[in-house]
Formats: structure tokens, sequence, C-alpha cells
């Protein structure tokens, strides 16, 4: 398959617990979050689905070189994809079903696109967990302060 519209966000076990979400105060995130609702319009920016309920969903890229965690954008997205984003918790929750059936939509792919979407990006997470500690890249966050 070529680039997913929607894919798995396996975090490396090095980078668990760095989200914005815990690092700045309510009122901070408040402000980051609400402004990728209203980026996304009331549609979910993965599948574009009407949402009146968006969630906030930090895209990090990871540079294993440099043993950089790169902020690259805050999404307003659907329970949904944000489910399969996050598989490792929607499989604990028990819902994995429902996110299985949500990715071969989005995706327009049948059960083995799935598979093998799953198995690269854990096997994507397994690599980038060889980094013990991540520097955070949080340039992306300049965008919300006046020069």
């Amino acid at each position: 398959m070529d680039k997913l519209k929607l894919d798995f966000e396996i975090m490396p076990s090095g980078a668990f617990y760095s989200n914005l979400r815990t690092m700045l105060s309510k009122k901070a995130w408040d402000f980051i979050r609400r402004d990728a609702y209203a980026r996304s319009g009331g549609r979910c920016a993965i599948c574009g689905r009407p949402s009146k309920r968006l969630e906030a969903h930090e895209r990090w890229e990871f540079d294993k070189d440099k043993k950089v965690q790169k902020l690259v954008d805050v999404l307003g997205i659907c329970h949904a994809c944000h489910s399969v984003i996050h598989i490792a918790r929607t499989q604990v929750l028990g819902f994995e079903d429902d996110a299985i059936k949500h990715f071969r939509k989005v995706n327009e792919c049948d059960y083995q696109g799935y598979i093998s979407a799953l198995s690269r990006a854990t096997q994507k997470s397994v690599d980038l967990s060889t980094v013990d500690a991540w520097s955070l890249d949080l340039e992306w966050l300049k965008r919300f302060i006046e020069q």
C-alpha cells in the first residue's frame, strides 16, 4: 500500500509520557487543542467525518540518529481515528474490532492491509525503542508566540 490516510503511531518506549498535555499548564494545552479543533473546521483532520467532539492528537516525528522527538502538529481528529492511531491502548480496552473496521474503511483496504500496516508500525516502534531517551524539539509551538 502507498501512504495511508490513517496509520498507527506507536510510540517508542523511550518517548512514553512525552506529551504536551502533561508538559503544559491546562490553560496552555486548552489553547493549543482548541486551535487544532478550529483548524479542523468541525471535521476530523484525517477521515473528514463531521464531529461535534474532536480530540487533540499530537503528531511526532523521530530522528533515531540524532535522538530527537519532534512535534510536527496537533490535529483535531475523531475518536475513531484516534483509537486506530493509538491501537495498543485500544486493544487493551477491548475495542480493536471497531478500530479495524474504521482503519479498513478510511484506507479502503482489506484485513491483510490492516495486518501489514500494524506489523510495519510495530517494527518501527521496536526499532525506535532502542533509543533510551529522546531530546524534544518543540519548535512547532513557536507559532503561538508573538514575534
